[in-house]
């Protein structure tokens, strides 16, 4: 049993007394631990090594002490897994030295086996769970197919992501053929991490807002709701989808426990237009973790206050910056607990 279960209570739509607390990217570059680690060890060597990631992914829970762990690890071994090379350059993020621009190229694209390609991630998972001791549950999450297909066009991040968007738009068969191909090896991925130990997981659509909602119905939802169709049997599945408001209502109606929101979405909006039931996460703006501590945790407590306690997760509208400080940070965190 998980000893503090706040968060799968909120997932499960029961009464709780105070919200649980989260903050995506959590394991990451503001702590001084985890940059300890990074200047030894490059970025796929820590989310290969089934040590360093669950250290990592332990880090935030000693120091800042949130509800849930998330596992540490990145969206973009999925691609990798599928035969597409993937780098992580200093100072620039991911980089595709052959990106996906033709129905040529889909078609060199598998579908692997999981256990074979990604079985790094399993024994991570199995090792922090060990760690954790079922002091809190944890969190496991792939990109949604969209976003990933975002980075195999494209090739590296992007403010627009108008080549992928082009693909898509011009060659929307071979995209389609991509799309699918992502979304079969993250169902498999994300059972994996099932059957590992994890206790939820998300699927993050860090570029969902990249398009219409039109076009977002087309290219990214009906991916992203085979993946919940497919593991909400199993476990509870959170959907963040960064810019896509628009879409809250049609996820309100599907499968998932959990909708993720970000700063641009008030809660009162945000509980209209998911048919206010459904559990919500968010939304606090990730830079505003630089206000004075008191600012912080006066604006946290406002925040829950408009969300309600109840079918509501607290966490940040997007990752938590690198430049944070760890006091920030954990202020953050303990404005949750404070909260009455």
């Amino acid at each position: 049993m998980i000893k503090n279960d706040l968060f799968l209570r909120a997932l499960n739509n029961e009464p709780v007394s105070r919200p649980p607390v989260w903050m995506m990217r959590q394991a990451g570059r503001y702590l001084p631990e985890f940059r300890a680690i990074r200047d030894k060890y490059d970025f796929f060597t820590r989310c290969r090594t089934p040590e360093l990631a669950a250290e990592i992914t332990v880090q935030p829970i000693r120091i800042v002490q949130p509800d849930a762990a998330i596992l540490f690890s990145d969206i973009l071994v999925v691609p990798q897994a599928m035969g597409i090379t993937v780098e992580m350059k200093e100072n620039q993020g991911p980089w595709l030295p052959n990106p996906i621009r033709s129905a040529q190229d889909v078609e060199k694209v598998f579908v692997p086996d999981v256990n074979e390609t990604l079985g790094y991630v399993y024994d991570a998972i199995k090792l922090t769970k060990q760690m954790l001791n079922d002091e809190v549950p944890l969190i496991g999450f792939a990109g949604s197919p969209w976003t990933i297909f975002c980075y195999c066009v494209e090739g590296k991040g992007s403010k627009s992501f108008d080549t992928a968007k082009g693909f898509c738009f011009s060659q929307p068969e071979a995209a389609h053929a991509l799309l699918q191909k992502i979304t079969d090896t993250t169902i498999e991925y994300l059972k994996g991490k099932v059957a590992a130990g994890v206790n939820a997981v998300q699927i993050f659509d860090s570029w969902g807002g990249m398009l219409s909602p039109v076009d977002y119905q087309e290219f990214s939802w009906q991916y992203i709701n085979q993946i919940v169709e497919a593991l909400s049997p199993m476990t509870k599945v959170i959907v963040f989808g960064k810019g896509c408001w628009f879409a809250l209502n049609e996820m309100g109606k599907s499968k998932a426990s959990a909708l993720g929101v970000d700063w641009t979405c008030s809660a009162r909006n945000a509980r209209y237009l998911s048919g206010g039931k459904i559990t919500l996460q968010g939304n606090f703006d990730p830079s505003r973790l630089l206000s004075p501590i008191p600012t912080i945790k006066k604006m946290v407590h406002q925040m829950i206050d408009e969300f309600g306690k109840d079918n509501y997760i607290v966490n940040l509208g997007h990752g938590i910056l690198p430049n944070i400080p760890v006091d920030h940070a954990k202020a953050f965190i303990d404005a949750v607990k404070e909260w009455n």
